[in-house]
């Protein structure tokens, strides 16, 4: 990817494009492809894996160097075609966390792996008129709904395939203060934090990344399966064996009906986690690095477990100190997932300065 095109892009146009690519969990293929372009921009070292794991190596890799690894999860959350009734009516199964509650009467897109296009579909919704008592007042599970695809038994299975991944329709969208929504903000908005990471130590460093002497050995990845089981993050970070680790995620921002105690809040910059599982000498890092360079941040604790590549990463091999960086995201898990540019850009710029700054704690 290169040309004044991609030269001149910032973090909105970044965020714009991968949160429109396709990638379902298990079928990441379209976004790891669009996601090894922006990447080659700075590095001639990049692959994606069996598992659609997209990983690249930046700068000179020296002997003797800590290894700081980069993590966002490339996949989203949708569903997957389970069956095709006599009537053309497709059935399908949950590919993560999807929010049933926005289902009925949704606009859908069913990708055929047979033809390779895109097929727009309804799921359907019993009209009001025909309901009866209680009908209809209960979150349906999603074994009791079905998706018209306006075809017969015969021509559905022509073009869809058992296993197809189905996306809701959603276009991603600017909002007035400089906001976004998209059926993918989690986590292509982490990737577009760390591309932009990348981008600010290209300029920093004057273009091409691979022949830099970075104070780290710096690999990236954005993993696949985050959704399902956190599979990629699990066989990259094994594969790399880093001695530090930054997961860039998504966490709870504040709404009026969500408890304040439990939520970041947007435009107040990135969420840096204190956990159990994570390192708290890196986050304390973090947090000085903020004080000291003024960058917008909040703190962001968990109690247990992340819910977060960190938790795999944090125990690959003999173990890695690792830490969360969460962009607040309202309406997480449904197609109209918000973002604040700005927090997006705080996550990229503690980034940037943390590899800059180089790490001072032996492993």
């Amino acid at each position: 990817m290169t040309g004044e095109r991609y030269d001149n892009m910032e973090v909105k146009d970044i965020l714009y494009e991968l949160t429109n690519a396709y990638g379902v969990s298990g079928d990441e293929n379209c976004a790891s492809a669009l996601a090894k372009k922006y990447l080659k921009k700075y590095t001639s070292n990049v692959e994606i894996d069996s598992f659609n794991n997209v990983t690249g190596y930046i700068g000179k890799w020296e002997h003797g160097k800590k290894t700081l690894l980069l993590d966002a999860h490339i996949d989203e959350i949708g569903m997957i075609v389970t069956y095709i009734d006599d009537n053309g009516f497709l059935k399908v199964g949950s590919c993560g966390g999807v929010d049933r509650r926005i289902l009925l009467a949704s606009q859908v897109l069913v990708h055929s792996s047979i033809t390779g296009e895109r097929l727009v579909g309804i799921i359907t919704s019993k009209p009001p008129h025909l309901k009866k008592g209680d009908e209809g007042k209960k979150t349906p599970e999603i074994d009791d709904i079905s998706i018209d695809v306006g075809l017969c038994a015969d021509r559905a299975r022509q073009l869809i395939s058992l296993g197809d991944r189905v996306t809701i329709h959603s276009e991603t969208r600017q909002m007035l203060n400089d906001r976004f929504c998209s059926k993918a903000m989690d986590d292509r908005a982490g990737v577009t934090a760390i591309l932009w990471a990348i981008e600010l130590l290209s300029r920093e460093y004057g273009g091409n990344l691979d022949d830099v002497s970075l104070p780290f050995n710096l690999a990236v990845v954005f993993s696949s399966l985050e959704e399902v089981n956190i599979g990629g993050a699990k066989i990259a970070s094994y594969r790399i064996d880093a001695d530090e680790a930054i997961v860039v995620d998504v966490s709870f921002a504040h709404t009026f009906d969500a408890p304040e105690h439990k939520c970041g809040k947007m435009g107040d910059g990135a969420m840096i986690g204190i956990a159990p599982t994570l390192d708290r000498g890196l986050s304390d890092r973090l947090i000085k690095l903020g004080k000291d360079r003024n960058i917008p941040h909040q703190i962001e604790v968990m109690a247990g477990k992340t819910s977060t590549n960190a938790d795999a990463i944090g125990i690959s091999k003999d173990g890695v100190r690792v830490c969360t960086l969460s962009i607040p995201l309202r309406y997480m898990h449904t197609p109209i997932e918000t973002v604040q540019i700005s927090d997006i850009q705080s996550v990229s710029t503690l980034i940037f300065e943390y590899i800059k700054g180089g790490s001072t704690d032996a492993k």
